[in-house]
């Protein structure tokens, strides 16, 4: 974690393009996965792109969130902004091209990690998040079933014990 924030709380931040179908899954699921662990982080979503600010996630999403026990209709779509970088210990991208555009507007002063969700995972790095905005519903399914082994991830490196 960065030295000016060693005295409170990770702070993760999720990135995919429009922020309305990866990242809100994957704050939901690392936010269930947090709490079942006790741990307090604070924790977002956002996009680099900026077509849907303000929207709640994808009913898709929605959908696949609530199958697995996790309410994310309260999210809203939001861009990412230089500030992030100094707000959050880490930012997680989608795939390379979220990871791309993020560099592009990283500041110079930046403190944050960035890098792939996925790099989290054993076997999986460089590999990006399928987005299944396009695709049929199952593809959420899926998704989730990769930004919850990510949140479990996320859960063993901040947590006390590891």
């Amino acid at each position: 974690m960065r030295n000016d924030r060693q005295n409170t709380k990770p702070a993760i931040l999720f990135l995919c393009l429009g922020n309305i179908c990866r990242s809100p899954l994957a704050e939901g699921a690392a936010r269930a996965a947090f709490a079942r662990a006790g741990i307090d982080v604070t924790l977002d979503s956002a996009g680099t792109g900026d077509w849907h600010v303000g929207h709640p996630p994808d009913r898709r999403a929605q959908a696949e969130a609530r199958r697995r026990g996790v309410d994310i209709s309260g999210l809203r779509a939001r861009q990412l902004s230089p500030g992030d970088f100094c707000r959050f210990d880490l930012i997680l991208a989608a795939d390379e091209s979220n990871l791309r555009d993020a560099r592009a507007i990283r500041p110079a002063d930046a403190t944050a990690e960035l890098g792939l969700m996925l790099d989290l995972l054993p076997g999986r790095r460089g590999q990006g998040v399928t987005d299944p905005y396009y695709g049929k519903d199952d593809g959420f399914a899926s998704t989730w079933d990769d930004v919850d082994a990510i949140a479990s991830a996320l859960v063993a490196r901040f947590s006390p014990s590891g």
